[in-house]
């Protein structure tokens, strides 16, 4: 756990978010909105861990890059980071595709992305510049990376994960020598290097990286200037200073923030329907590997203004009740029992509901004698009165979004769908 009183390197910092990618495998989740705009946890969306672990670090200067249906993203932004002041030497931009280069072109990919803004990024000034992406549940200390990049001299620092060799097949993966230099950038290979002092496990890249600011102008100019480029981060930026550079591993080990009650270095992608349930149930554990309670390192998000949760009824099978849960504000469970759920801001669950395993999107209603069960719930979705889920599986796949693990996705437009057919 950080206990610094001042963070000297990252208040001379700019962390730059990439926060423009659907994440298709989430599904209809991100029909309507990018992932880094989807909810977590029941207040946060999953970008607030990027930035509040920038903010938490001591980085005052934040760029956000948005792309894929990015209003939901940009009105979160708008709301719960305004809170940054230009007098106080802080700024917080959020910088959508605008085609600011030429008319035709929009952000080609992540160098892209830095690359376009460029003098936006140049007026602050900044000495290093810290790249996210704005997608993995964690919580890191970036001026401990910021360190290690001084320390090495090194052109370019990569995060990076520790995992299992044959599981980081589907990474970007780091050949590195004793002293973590990486002498090999190899993008999902099949049999994954392994590290010096750990040969079963391997270094996966985290999409996290650290520049001095005129240096990776100068890569982003050269890149840009080759046709044969991706205009990728991890496939021609990252590679090519490898070859010709100084190129440094950061093992996320170094800077997780864990409280004393987190055991393990925290790092999730939540991109698929199954990760991101698997995520937000396990926060209803009695000791969760994910810390939200954690006063030192917070993270920072929109917070409505809401009532308290309320739970009301007391009578046999309509009992409103709530074991091993998370119920967010403004929620009214009446006459219905929760067990190992998390209810987002708003949610009405209605008299002899029950709901187990499920993971429910702000706004919600939920009917009368509904019974659910390992369920994703989409914002808004009205679920009508009598509705079972997670007892057939052939006829849930039927009528929802069915993962092989047997979560079930519903939105709306599969609830119109079910009406329709009556």
């Amino acid at each position: 756990m950080s206990t610094r009183k001042f963070a000297p390197l990252a208040r001379d910092a700019m962390a730059y978010v990439l926060a423009g990618g659907r994440g298709s495998r989430l599904m209809e989740l991100t029909d309507k909105r990018a992932k880094p705009a989807v909810y977590f946890a029941g207040k946060t969306r999953i970008i607030d861990f990027a930035l509040s672990n920038a903010l938490n670090s001591g980085i005052r200067r934040m760029g956000v890059a948005t792309q894929y249906k990015a209003h939901s993203l940009i009105r979160h932004l708008q709301r719960g980071w305004n809170f940054l002041r230009d007098e106080r030497n802080e700024s917080f931009d959020i910088l959508p595709a605008s085609q600011r280069v030429s008319e035709d072109r929009w952000y080609m990919g992540t160098a892209d992305a830095v690359f376009q803004n460029i003098d936006i990024i140049a007026s602050y000034e900044p000495h290093y510049m810290v790249i996210l992406a704005g997608d993995h549940i964690y919580k890191m200390d970036y001026e401990l990376m910021l360190q290690q990049h001084v320390d090495t001299g090194a052109d370019v620092t990569v995060g990076c994960l520790e995992v299992p060799r044959m599981e980081a097949t589907g990474f970007g993966v780091m050949h590195v020598d004793e002293t973590d230099r990486i002498v090999q950038f190899v993008e999902k290979p099949k049999d994954p290097p392994g590290m010096p002092d750990k040969p079963d496990m391997a270094l996966a890249s985290m999409g996290i990286y650290v520049f001095e600011t005129k240096f990776l102008f100068e890569q982003l100019h050269r890149d840009a200037a080759d046709p044969e480029s991706s205009r990728d981060f991890g496939k021609d930026i990252i590679p090519y200073i490898v070859k010709h550079g100084k190129a440094w591993a950061h093992r996320f080990t170094r800077s997780c923030v864990r409280s004393e009650h987190e055991q393990e270095a925290y790092w999730r992608d939540v991109g698929t329907v199954d990760a991101y349930w698997e995520a937000n149930i396990d926060l209803t554990d009695v000791v969760p590997a994910l810390d939200l309670y954690d006063h030192d390192w917070p993270i920072w998000t929109y917070a409505e203004l809401t009532p308290p949760a309320k739970f009301v009824h007391d009578e046999e099978g309509r009992r409103g009740q709530a074991i091993s849960s998370l119920v967010s504000g403004g929620c009214i469970v009446s006459g219905a029992g929760l067990r190992r759920t998390l209810l987002f801001t708003g949610v009405r669950v209605n008299s002899y509901a029950n709901l187990e395993e499920a993971v429910v999107l702000p706004y919600v209603q939920v009917g009368r004698s509904a019974r659910l069960r390992r369920v994703v719930i989409d914002r808004g979705v009205e679920i009508p009165e009598g509705l079972v889920v997670g007892e057939d599986p052939v006829l849930d796949a039927a009528r929802f979004r069915r993962t092989e693990a047997g979560i079930c996705l519903i939105t709306q437009p599969m609830i119109d769908r079910l009406a329709e057919a009556q």
